[in-house]
């Protein structure tokens, strides 16, 4: 008997798995190919825009997507640098097939984690508690725990016009079981939509019909860890094009043959990532769009049509195919699609990410109506976490919003539901000055550690980076640059003002125009001896200075966010009678009823629940507490 299995290899199912057998458990990871973990059946990219700090975050944790990503890039961007750090992003293109070789053979290298080839057909659950799983062959599976993380698969048809097959992304094999499993057990099943764009063979693409962009020259990382470098010292250039009138006519006098808008779609769409015909259909005033030609892997002769997803039948396909610029004598590996799959509804959900009608059973990824690896992989990190917390009869995991990017996702999961796959945006997250991508250790790697997935090690290397941040930050107030020609000169070929007087560092970082290499120069300039121990020296210094340039909004954050823990440190009793309530709104107390908020926090997010519910909220539960004293 294990104490927990994973059902999935895709990125939730992997953080998973290595996140419950790092703990300690004894761990059995069930996938139906085992060459396929960590698969990207979209996009061959990790990170982007909110995308990128989750991966940070998944990192500061302990989790594993960070490293996988530094290993297998071949190429590295910092996204909006010529914005405030709020939205700074990385976003690596990867090398798939390498990704996922590289995933396989991490995984059989991890400790108290057994992989096992096959299909689920069925939960065993009793007394609604999940005690373990059923296998397409009759197998019985026996666990403590069981995680759900079965991306688009369940129940899932690859379409095309009104073409239709039975199957999951790359031609892998559907499963129904689960889907009927969960229906059996009281969930109720939403039919989702997602879509990929058509493969290209590289060397039949005219590249240079199109832009030629490569990443940045400096080797940047989403872990904070030493120790993964890229295996391939590349930078492979992506290429931008758009698409023209010629495309946008072809596809609007074939709209009905497309699986969407022919009423052959059940399911709901992404509305951040929409297929072709969508954004012509949607942005009929635009022009063009942009396509990016992006390289899956140095193994594969092959381009991902980046922005030209489609579910219109092959024939129209190929005749938009060639109409984009390069792509007219172009071969075609594989023609874009549209998948549907079955998903919970996440109001089904704990903020652990355990169900509410199934005990011990968790879920993590696309099956709780996310979209993106990213958001996958952040799931299943927390649910393996909590996964483990249950077992050993600990608090769960629950990152609060002013914490996590992951923390604002599974809020919106479980607190709003969803009826499209779910994608996070900045844009989601009200205090996203305080959840940066450079920040994501000084916000989590604590919580890392208290729950076993960061090495002791890995901690006094934080702490010492902890220190020096505060120490110089200290130190910024003390050491003084003199007004002199010297420095006065460097200023101003930096285009800076010169200084009348004697400054602080301090004083000095809060230029708009000066950064830390240049503070560098300067205390050379002057003869000040200045070093930083740590040695990602940069990490340092950057806190130092978004501490200083972002003084003022960061305190101010940081009061919004203060103001509103004291909701979300009220704690809700567990199974809570509100209809006996008085004074609430009916809307209010069937949305209050159905989710089982937490916190007041929690309550006070729920659409339908209003600030005059919330205050007779507050005032039962202020009773209730008197009552027990």
């Amino acid at each position: 008997m294990a104490d927990i299995i994973v059902v999935g290899g895709g990125h939730a199912g992997c953080e998973a798995a290595i996140a419950c057998a790092k703990i300690g458990f004894q761990t059995i990871l069930v996938t139906g190919n085992l060459n396929m973990v960590g698969s990207m059946p979209c996009n061959p990219s990790i990170g982007g825009p909110a995308k990128g700090v989750v991966v940070r975050e998944i990192d500061a944790l302990g989790g594993y997507m960070g490293k996988q990503a530094d290993i297998c890039q071949i190429q590295t961007k910092m996204l909006n640098q010529a914005k405030g750090p709020a939205v700074w992003a990385l976003r690596f293109q990867e090398d798939k097939i390498l990704y996922m070789a590289e995933m396989l053979n991490h995984l059989k290298q991890v400790e108290n984690l057994t992989l096992r080839e096959a299909y689920v057909n069925d939960l065993i659950v009793e007394d609604k508690i999940c005690k373990g799983v059923v296998l397409e062959d009759g197998t019985v599976l026996s666990a403590r725990a069981v995680v759900l993380t079965t991306g688009t698969y369940l129940d899932s048809r690859i379409l095309r016009g009104h073409w239709e097959s039975k199957e999951g992304p790359d031609g892998q094999k559907t499963t129904k079981g689960i889907s009927e499993a969960l229906r059996k057990n009281g969930f109720t099943i939403q039919r989702l939509k997602t879509g990929t764009p058509p493969r290209i063979k590289a060397s039949t693409i005219q590249f240079d019909c199109a832009e030629k962009e490569f990443g940045a020259e400096k080797p940047w990382k989403f872990s904070f860890d030493d120790g993964f470098e890229a295996k391939h010292k590349v930078n492979i250039p992506c290429y931008l094009t758009y698409t023209n009138e010629e495309i946008h006519q072809l596809i609007l006098q074939n709209l009905t043959q497309s699986s969407m808008y022919g009423g052959v779609v059940e399911g709901v769409g992404p509305r951040y990532c929409p297929s072709i015909e969508d954004k012509i259909v949607r942005f009929k005033d635009k022009e063009r769009h942009q396509i990016f030609y992006e390289p899956e892997s140095l193994s594969l002769d092959q381009e991902y049509i980046q922005g030209f997803s489609t579910s219109m039948p092959i024939e129209i396909q190929d005749k938009m195919i060639r109409l984009l610029p390069g792509l007219k004598n172009c071969e075609v590996i594989r023609y874009a699609y549209a998948i549907e799959y079955d998903a919970i509804d996440p109001l089904d959900l704990w903020p652990s990410l355990e169900t509410k009608k199934v005990a011990n059973l968790f879920t993590a990824g696309q099956i709780n109506g996310t979209s993106g690896y990213e958001e996958a992989a952040a799931q299943g990190l927390i649910a393996g976490i909590n996964a483990c917390l249950k077992l050993e009869g600990k608090e769960p995991l629950i990152l609060k919003r002013d914490e996590a990017y992951i923390g604002v996702m599974i809020d919106d999961l479980v607190t709003k539901g969803t009826k499209e796959p779910y994608r996070l945006l900045t844009s989601r997250a009200e205090y996203r000055l305080l959840l940066r991508h450079d920040n994501a250790d000084l916000r989590l790697r604590k919580k890392g550690y208290e729950v076993g997935l960061i090495s002791k090690n890995q901690w006094e290397r934080f702490q010492q980076k902890e220190k020096e941040i505060h120490q110089l930050i200290e130190d910024f107030k003390t050491i003084k640059v003199k007004a002199d020609s010297a420095t006065n000169n460097l200023l101003s070929f930096y285009q800076s003002s010169p200084l009348s007087e004697s400054v602080s560092l301090a004083y000095l970082i809060k230029r708009p125009e000066i950064h830390y290499p240049l503070l560098l120069e300067i205390l050379k300039l002057n003869h000040i001896p200045f070093s930083v121990h740590y040695d990602r020296a940069e990490e340092v210094l950057e806190q130092v200075e978004i501490h200083y340039k972002y003084e003022g909004y960061i305190k101010k954050a940081l009061e919004q966010a203060k103001r509103m823990l004291n909701y979300d440190n009220k704690k809700i009793p567990d199974n809570m009678d509100y209809s006996k309530i008085d004074n609430i709104a009916l809307e209010a107390r069937e949305k209050l009823k159905k989710i089982q908020p937490k916190t007041i926090g929690q309550a006070s997010r729920i659409s339908g629940v209003n600030p005059a519910d919330i205050s007779v909220l507050v005032m039962y539960v202020e009773k209730m507490e008197r009552g027990k004293k």
